[in-house]
């Protein structure tokens, strides 16, 4: 293992937060007022957006001509520092993992700057992989995760993926990624889950001695 990929939104943060609550009401005003949609309609096109295309951003591309950077800086214009704060356990915890640690995420840079910021544990990440360095394609787009494997310089089995969405850890693990689920929604076939990020050591530590044990059994 020489990597951990890191998801950023409802991860590196508690859910209970309510700051993606935010970004979702920043969403549906941008379709309200930039396109003009009527509200009504709006809950139901996001829900059908989110399953084709992965993110209502990638739907508004595709059907409305949208410009991300619009879109983007409209939906991202919250005050995170009314949601996040320091968080000294992440950033212990961060400081003990010896490997590469990246974000990997749909948000823009200027947001994951922010977070990282109010978090205070900017430091600790290697990368950064945006939506912007991604070409706008987001995850769980295998192609994103096929150019964040290509921008490493690694195969799947070299990286540990971390992200609060089982449809987002899907594609990983079919690339051969050891996938770890945070939060409650169910581990489905994710190979671990954990309540919460910080609890991320505990996971390595299985890993670690399974490795170990395989080697005594081959003795």
């Amino acid at each position: 293992m020489r990597y951990i990929l890191f998801d950023l939104d409802d991860t590196l943060y508690p859910k209970e937060t309510g700051l993606m609550d935010a970004v979702s009401e920043r969403i549906s005003k941008y379709m309200e007022l930039r396109l003009g949609m009527d509200p009504l309609q709006i809950e139901g096109l996001r829900a059908e957006y989110y399953q084709r295309y992965g993110t209502t951003m990638r739907g508004l591309m595709a059907n409305h001509g949208v410009d991300p950077e619009d879109y983007l800086a409209f939906v991202h214009d919250i005050p995170v520092e009314e949601y996040v704060a320091a968080n000294s356990a992440l950033a212990e915890m961060l400081a003990g993992i010896e490997l590469e640690k990246d974000i990997f995420t749909n948000a823009s840079l200027e947001y994951v700057h922010r977070i990282l910021d109010c978090l205070g544990v900017r430091g600790y990440f290697h990368r950064i992989f945006d939506i912007r360095t991604l070409g706008y394609i987001n995850k769980p787009d295998r192609r994103a995760y096929v150019q964040v494997l290509k921008a490493l310089g690694a195969t799947g089995g070299e990286c540990l993926i971390v992200d609060n969405s089982i449809r987002n850890l899907e594609p990983a693990k079919e690339l051969g990624m050891t996938t770890v689920l945070v939060g409650d929604d169910g581990a489905g076939c994710v190979d671990f889950a954990i309540a919460r990020v910080t609890d991320l050591p505990g996971v390595l530590s299985k890993m670690n001695n399974l490795v170990n044990f395989s080697l005594l059994k081959r003795r």
